[in-house]
């Protein structure tokens, strides 16, 4: 359970980072600009939606392990028509919807209730929608979610930002090895090392 007890400290340190940025949004941003397509609601939506999946799939367990890995959750994620630009924009917009007319409450609400679902959880297998993962294995997914969107939601809205050490750490582990897996780790080496520019389309998640 070490594992899995590690990724829920990290993952709910995260969640709480995000509802604080979601908190300090002046009334004037939500109709503003978010990331790409979306307005602010429309993003703080999507983000919700790294915690909301959680409990979606909690009571789901999976017969076998289809995914072994964080990375390889995002290789499959990548292949399923779900990842569809057009049905992601509009699952944001809708989700945005869905936090009804106090958004910073129900974020903060989802926040506060999903990770208190995994008190006590076992490092379980179940069903998402790239299929049957551990548990250790899904939550830094989620943990990537909540601090990317929590960044693009202070950028939108010009707030300073800092997400907790932890879960920086995962995120940037995970995108690195991600980076390795797609055959791109020298090109990011390289570029943080200040030898060179990422390109333009190099990351598309």
């Amino acid at each position: 359970m070490g594992a899995l007890l590690d990724e829920v400290t990290v993952f709910t340190a995260a969640a709480r980072w995000a509802a604080h940025q979601v908190d300090a949004l002046p009334e004037s941003a939500w109709d503003g600009p978010g990331l790409g397509g979306w307005d602010m609601r429309a993003l703080v939506g999507h983000s919700s939606r790294a915690l909301l999946t959680v409990e979606q799939y909690l009571p789901v367990p999976a017969e076998s392990e289809n995914v072994t890995s964080a990375e390889g959750y995002y290789e499959v994620a990548a292949r399923l028509a779900g990842a569809d630009p057009a049905a992601v924009l509009q699952r944001g917009v809708d989700a945005g919807a869905a936090l009804g007319s106090d958004p910073k409450a129900s974020f903060r609400a989802i926040a506060e209730r999903v990770p208190a679902l995994l008190a006590g959880e076992h490092d379980r297998v179940v069903t998402t929608i790239v299929g049957g993962i551990r548990l250790s294995n899904y939550l830094p997914t989620r943990t990537f979610e909540l601090v990317v969107h929590g960044l693009d939601i202070t950028t939108a809205a010009g707030l300073p930002s800092s997400p907790p050490d932890a879960a920086l750490r995962r995120c940037i582990d995970l995108a690195a090895s991600l980076a390795i897996c797609t055959g791109r780790g020298p090109t990011l080496l390289l570029a943080m090392t200040g030898r060179a520019q990422l390109p333009a389309d190099f990351w598309s998640l």
